[in-house]
């Protein structure tokens, strides 16, 4: 940081350090910004774990438009048909981009891209890294870029935790430190321009392939400011982390699929055949009601891998091999034991198609962002390819608005003294967790809906001090708020007491938290709200 008296020029401040923060930083060079992130570079970013690759379409006879449909159809009747079409035509671009970062995608003796399918995609379509490090190697590679461009200065180990407002507009920041040997226990920076790229939402899940520190902050403290809010009801579980005891579980791509992996209980009977025409390649939510509904019964799920990759698999797939072993498992001689995860959120802080938030001076983009390209149900790798097409077009769109940088204070201690811990209330946490997997999972209803929008309350009358708790608290009476609103099953939302797709409903979910503390107060009894 620097020193206390001298100004910065460095007016646009980026929240994350995962691939949307890193590729929107590297978007606005040489234009001075700061890049803070809650830990280290190349940690706690949900971008490095990811496996299965980039979609985009530059294979032989592929267009954007073909991938467009594809991402039209996945997201069950609510996605926005011109942000989809913008992201997928933007896709060859951002691939060319990436490889002039460094990312080495996997190519063949003449040099081109080699590709494969995953679920709901019609082409091979997906772009990979050693088949399974695609998101490490580009977390890599943008790292280091990041690490030589001058114009990025970067502030680590701070946990952005609320928005400051000069009126209507947002004016910076507020962060604490999430080691003691960062600096201040809390800072405050100010800035015209905040572009929230803090990743997703899994950590509220008792079960989840994310980071822990994807506990929705960014969501959280744009909705305290006023931002509108969309579709957090759409939380996407995958169907094939790996059940070996872990937290955060460890994620078996769904390329393993895709080169013809298949599904099977205990008995060793494959149970997707039956539920769907396309099987194992069926869309993400219909596998993950399949394995939970396998798992719950007690039958038990696995992928089993040893007819279609065997001996290829520590070559193929480094990383799930390497994860496998750890836990005991040979994956060429002995099937995968599988639950549905917590994995990615469709939902998140409304933006439009530059990124601008509904507050002035406010922009977002990954996973933190709902662009309204995933609709209720996330294309299986467009969440990579959201991240750069989006952050690069947040960077465009201030650079337009604020050409030439503004002197602002250096960051201003708030306080000497001790700041909380942002994990201190782990008993909470933990029943919070829980709460979010047993009823706001991947099978929900009214009244479970309702027990957990009362046991936030609870949970909020009895939690600690930290920020970061007040946010998980913030950003779960979201999505369990608009879950009990959404009165039909649509992609990865599925209600039990309202199985089937109402035409009615076939639209975005936009709201307030305002709005979603009333629906709370309405649904929960009064003597188990805070809003008695």
């Amino acid at each position: 940081m620097s020193d206390s008296g001298i100004a910065v020029t460095d007016d646009v401040v980026i929240v994350g350090g995962g691939l949307a923060g890193l590729f929107c930083a590297l978007k606005m060079a040489p234009r001075p910004v700061t890049l803070i992130t809650g830990a280290r570079l190349g940690e706690g970013a949900a971008s490095a774990w990811a496996q299965g690759g980039i979609a985009a379409a530059v294979g032989p006879g592929d267009t954007p438009d073909k991938h467009a449909q594809d991402t039209i159809v996945a997201g069950d009747g609510i996605v926005d048909a011109r942000i989809a079409r913008l992201m997928t035509g933007a896709g060859p671009e951002r691939i060319r981009d990436l490889i002039d970062y460094g990312v080495p995608f996997d190519r063949d003796n003449a040099g081109n891209p080699i590709l494969s399918r995953e679920a709901a995609h019609g082409e091979r379509r997906i772009v990979r890294v050693r088949g399974d490090l695609a998101g490490q190697e580009m977390m890599a590679a943008l790292i280091r870029a990041v690490r030589e461009t001058p114009s990025i200065r970067v502030i680590e180990n701070y946990s952005v935790e609320d928005l400051t407002r000069d009126g209507g507009r947002v004016a910076g920041l507020i962060a604490i430190a999430t080691d003691a040997d960062a600096g201040p226990p809390e800072i405050r920076l100010a800035a015209r321009a905040v572009v929230l790229a803090t990743g997703g939402v899994g950590a509220l899940y008792a079960v989840t392939t994310n980071p822990l520190q994807a506990r929705g902050q960014g969501v959280a403290i744009a909705a305290r400011a006023g931002a509108l809010i969309a579709d957090t009801e759409f939380v996407q579980f995958h169907p094939t982390a790996m059940d070996v005891g872990q937290d955060p579980a460890p994620l078996a791509t769904e390329a393993l699929r895709g080169e013809g992996a298949s599904l099977i209980n205990a008995a060793g009977a494959r149970f997707l055949a039956g539920v769907h025409p396309d099987a194992e390649l069926a869309p993400r939510d219909i596998v993950a009601r399949a394995v939970f509904a396998e798992v719950q019964a007690g039958r038990g799920a696995f992928l089993d891998c040893r007819s279609a990759i065997g001996e290829r698999f520590e070559d193929a797939f480094p990383n799930v091999y390497k994860a496998c072993t750890a836990a005991g498992i040979d994956p060429a001689r002995a099937p995968i034991p599988i639950a549905a995860a917590a994995h990615y959120h469709m939902g998140g802080v409304l933006t439009d198609a530059n990124g601008r938030t509904s507050i002035d001076g406010l922009w977002a983009c990954g996973e933190a962002a709902s662009t309204g390209a995933h609709g209720a149900n996330r294309l299986a790798s467009n969440s990579l390819l959201e991240a750069v097409v989006f952050a690069a077009r947040v960077a465009e769109d201030i650079r337009a608005i604020y050409p030439a940088p503004q002197p602002m204070p250096p960051p201003e201690v708030v306080s000497d003294a001790e700041g909380p811990g942002l994990f201190l209330e782990s008993a909470a946490i933990a029943r919070l967790r829980r709460r979010m997997s047993d009823d706001v999972g991947v099978v929900r209803d009214h009244d479970g809906l309702v027990a957990a929008l009362g046991d936030i309350a609870d949970l909020e009358r009895q939690g600690g001090p930290s920020y970061g708790f007040r946010n998980m608290i913030t950003t779960a009476r979201l999505i369990a708020g608009a879950a009990l609103l959404r009165t039909e099953s649509r992609g990865a939302h599925f209600r039990s007491d309202f199985p089937d797709a109402d035409p009615a409903q076939a639209k975005r979910s936009i709201f307030t938290l305002r709005s979603v503390e009333t629906v709370a107060r309405t649904a929960v009894p009064a003597s188990e709200s805070t809003y008695a």
